[in-house]
């Protein structure tokens, strides 16, 4: 679900916080760059909701300079509009995801990732699954499928599709190795979220 009104857009917001599992309401100045690049990300799908305003389109613009020096600075590429609500990336550190890609909510990010397409396509990406977790240096490529609930493991190859969920795959190329998912392995911000927006 993209973001499409205010609500959808503070319910993203506090998702993200809860999945990095930050107690503060605000970033600080120093030490929480990552939460500040998943909260310019979140402003700038926010603004895409509000394509004929010549204002938000200033706007917009301002906060893509401010997420590319952020994004330059942390070494990550992560475009807008690919990850759904209860994003976690674990660490700064080289992650390079594929504009065309889709990842449902709840999903921890770790270095060294990559999420791309099939050698000479612009188009033939992943889409993966609510609460997968992405170990570092794992690499999906290709028109495949990741099931919910699904860990991927440290420098895994991921070019085939897994679609039976709560399973743990490995290696190059990966394959099953344990019927154990990934819980355990990450917060479900969207879960937090939904509770504080009921209060």
């Amino acid at each position: 679900m993209p973001i499409r009104t205010r609500e959808d857009y503070r319910f993203y917001l506090e998702a993200d916080r809860a999945s990095l599992a930050m107690t503060r309401s605000r970033p600080r100045l120093f030490g929480d760059e990552i939460w500040r690049f998943e909260r310019l990300l979140r402003a700038i799908e926010y603004c895409g909701c509000h394509p004929d305003s010549l204002i938000w389109k200033a706007r917009k613009s301002l906060l893509m300079l401010r997420f590319h020096l952020l994004s330059t600075r942390l070494g990550f590429t992560i475009p807008p509009n690919v990850f759904g609500p209860g994003l976690a990336i674990a660490h700064r550190g080289t992650i390079v995801v594929n504009g065309a890609a889709r990842v449902g909510a709840n999903c921890r990010l770790h270095v060294c990732v990559n999420i791309g397409t099939r050698a000479g396509t612009d188009d033939q990406v992943p889409v993966i699954g609510d609460n997968v977790y992405i170990g570092p240096g794992a690499m999906l490529f290709g028109p495949i499928r990741i099931a919910d609930g699904i860990a991927i493991g440290a420098n895994s190859v991921v070019n085939k599709s897994f679609e039976e969920p709560n399973i743990t795959v490995a290696g190059a190329p990966a394959r099953k190795i344990s019927d154990r998912g990934s819980e355990g392995l990450l917060i479900q911000g969207t879960e937090a979220a939904g509770r504080r927006r009921e209060r």
